[in-house]
């Protein structure tokens, strides 16, 4: 006996989307906290290892959060959004609109959520609507001229040059619209708290005030 497989299969791996210069930013801010305050456990005096301690407890999960966690991941059914405290779990069937102002937005059951790992460029946005508005402007890889498609067939159409964020937004969108009716894609919006950053740092907060003020 062969089963039948649901007419809204298969279901294929997330897309993923963050930000690659936040990444770079956040292993050079970890390296930079890991040599000061290496060097003060190592060679400080009094209380200074310690306060060195609460400060990498402190600040090593912060600059995690706000740089390397962001993340968006998305396929046929759901988009979860890895912000620095909080994932979200949104169902294409809960999400009424994605989009792109001065930040990437997705809006759900009358809530907002920002889009951290997609962060706007209004420099490159300017650059994109520049480059449509040269005359003769072809939609070749990184502006250096038709595609090879469009060289072919010089009725193809030109593709418009989008800031990257737009066009995260563009593909976000595309896949609302096609997996909202799909059965797997229903439901309502799940938000979690990440206490797995919240914690430390709160700890590390608290163990540097407590030695800030007993020294």
């Amino acid at each position: 006996m062969s089963s039948q497989q649901p007419a809204d299969e298969p279901v294929y791996d997330d897309r993923v989307y963050r930000s690659s210069m936040a990444v770079v930013t956040g292993v050079l801010l970890l390296a930079l906290i890991a040599w000061l305050c290496g060097d003060a456990v190592v060679r400080g005096s009094g209380n200074a290892p310690w306060v060195a301690l609460a400060v990498a407890l402190c600040a090593v999960p912060l600059v995690v959060a706000f740089t390397i966690r962001p993340a968006v991941f998305a396929n046929a059914d759901r988009l979860r959004v890895r912000n620095p405290f909080r994932v979200i779990e949104l169902p294409w069937a809960a999400v009424d609109s994605v989009r792109a102002g001065y930040s990437a937005e997705v809006l759900a059951e009358g809530s907002k959520y920002q889009l951290w790992s997609v962060p706007v460029s209004l420099r490159e946005r300017k650059k994109a609507a520049r480059q449509q508005r040269k005359p003769g402007r072809r939609g070749g890889p990184a502006g250096l001229g038709p595609s090879s498609s469009e060289a072919q067939n010089p009725a193809v159409p030109a593709r418009p040059q989008r800031a990257e964020a737009d066009r995260v937004v563009d593909e976000l969108r595309d896949l609302a619209e096609r997996g909202a009716s799909r059965a797997g894609a229903q439901g309502s919006v799940r938000v979690k708290w990440s206490y797995e950053v919240i914690a430390p740092v709160v700890v590390g907060a608290v163990l540097l005030i407590v030695l800030l003020a007993t020294g």
